[in-house]
């Protein structure tokens, strides 16, 4: 039989799962001028690293090539990026956000941020410092995923 401190720790990568996705989607919700997420990820990448061909964004992103090219075309006919033939390989395009691409970008993380912020300010000092702590753990998480 197992105790409760051990069934609890063996729900620590379902419940740590659910928070951050919940949470996340929950800050999506914030700051979004009718794009959705697919387009404000692809948008925050292009500004994160410039210009980049098709087939590199939707890499990064994580999805099919016809999936990015839609969003792109979207992001393009918005006014938020442009797509331009590639000197190197005039068979591939170049995706590049555009300033009000930049704008948007930094608009909405700075409303995500803001409401994050709003919501930490609420918990308890006790709690905040227990999340303050285990941030340098979550950025290991991240480190560890961009090696492998």
């Amino acid at each position: 039989m197992t105790s409760e401190a051990e069934q609890a720790a063996g729900d620590v990568p379902a419940r740590l799962y659910l928070a951050i996705g919940r949470l996340s989607r929950s800050l999506r919700r914030s700051g979004s001028p009718g794009l959705g997420h697919g387009s404000i990820s692809a948008l925050s990448t292009l500004v994160a690293c410039g210009e980049l061909r098709l087939g590199d964004l939707a890499g990064k992103e994580g999805v099919a090539a016809p999936t990015m090219s839609r969003i792109v075309a979207s992001l393009v006919e918005s006014g938020l990026a442009r797509r331009e033939p590639d000197a190197a390989d005039r068979r591939a395009f170049l995706v590049q956000a555009t300033e009000e691409g930049e704008r948007v970008v930094s608009g909405v993380r700075s409303t995500r941020v803001h409401e994050l912020g709003r919501r930490l300010e609420r918990l308890p000092a006790d709690q905040l410092e227990l999340l303050v702590a285990a941030i340098p753990v979550l950025e290991a998480l991240l480190a560890e995923e961009q090696k492998g």
